[in-house]
């Protein structure tokens, strides 16, 4: 059975477009049914500068979108359309974010199963008065949600973030025993929610170097991430740590784990990249609904030529239609 997935755009001025419809270009529509979130303006727009041939149905409500077509929901207004590939434009980050509430209520009423995103300008969303540091943090607030990580997801290797977009200097001072603790719930539960795996094993990095050296470079571990792992360990969750980041992952150990929680960003970004840029997908885990998206950004510098490399797209879409029907019961 078919489900429907709501597709956000992105940016119209960045790769988002380019990558959607590389994406849907001769895809197979038996899973899934695609409704993307803008204007036909757009789409036309690029499918005729990229020559890319793609039927599409325009669809002005959730109501007329047809199941096993490829749907454009107009919701824009084509007067705030200036699309200028490789610009940053407040219209463009206002559209965006139009695309992206949409998305919620869709998901949130049912009409849509999950919900993918393509990626946005965090400069352009902010000029268009959304004062917010990314997607991850503002679905959990229109969603109300406040059990949720950002979890990178390529194939067996899942990472979740417990700071995400903050400032490095204040990532250490987000790290307390009741979030990692919470976020260790989070990520198990998801593990076994969304992946089906019954008895998930959890790795937690350290915050310091050589994860504190038994004190000698800082206490966290001692104080804040052993504690909580203990707990958890001692109910019956299969967590272990705190590992330090650098030789956890330059020994592959992160292969005998199914997931890994990383104190902040870029402890956790810069080895999943490494490993899996162009196919990794960012997973919003806790959230009442599926949402995904690319694990690239707006790519401002290639927007509009032709060379976008769709992959990851695609493995954020596959990833949504596969979660959306383990939710529904379905076989995936």
């Amino acid at each position: 059975m078919s489900v429907r997935i709501a597709i956000s755009i992105g940016d119209y001025n960045g790769i988002g477009p380019e990558v959607v419809l590389k994406t849907l270009q001769n895809r197979d529509l038996g899973d899934c049914t695609p409704v993307i979130l803008g204007d036909t303006k757009i789409i036309d727009y690029y499918l005729d500068r990229l020559n890319i041939s793609l039927e599409y149905h325009a669809a002005d409500s959730i109501q007329s979108v047809s199941d096993g077509r490829i749907n454009i929901l107009n919701l824009l207004s084509s007067n705030d359309i200036e699309i200028e590939p490789g610009k940053l434009s407040k219209n463009a980050g206002s559209c965006a974010m139009q695309a992206v509430e949409t998305g919620i209520q869709l998901c949130l009423s049912g009409e849509t199963a999950a919900l993918v995103t393509a990626s946005i300008s965090k400069e352009a969303v902010n000029r268009a008065g959304y004062h917010i540091p990314g997607h991850t943090e503002f679905l959990a607030e229109k969603t109300r949600t406040k059990d949720f990580i950002m979890m990178m997801v390529n194939e067996g290797l899942r990472i979740g973030l417990i700071s995400t977009h903050v400032p490095l200097k204040e990532a250490a001072g987000w790290i307390s025993k009741e979030r990692v603790t919470r976020f260790i719930r989070i990520i198990s539960k998801s593990l076994t929610r969304d992946f089906g795996i019954e008895r998930p094993r959890v790795a937690v990095l350290g915050l310091n170097p050589h994860a504190g050296d038994g004190g000698m470079i800082g206490r966290e571990e001692i104080e804040v991430i052993q504690p909580a792992i203990e707990q958890y360990a001692s109910g019956g969750i299969n967590v272990e740590g705190p590992f330090p980041a650098d030789g956890f992952f330059g020994s592959r150990n992160y292969r005998q784990f199914d997931g890994i929680l990383a104190m902040y960003h870029d402890q956790g970004l810069i080895p999943f990249k490494t490993l899996s840029f162009g196919a990794g997908v960012n997973f919003t885990a806790g959230l009442p609904f599926i949402r995904t998206s690319p694990d690239h950004g707006t790519a401002f510098d290639i927007a509009g030529q032709g060379s976008a490399n769709p992959a990851s797209f695609r493995q954020a879409l596959d990833l949504a239609v596969s979660l959306a029907k383990k939710r529904r019961g379905q076989s995936a």
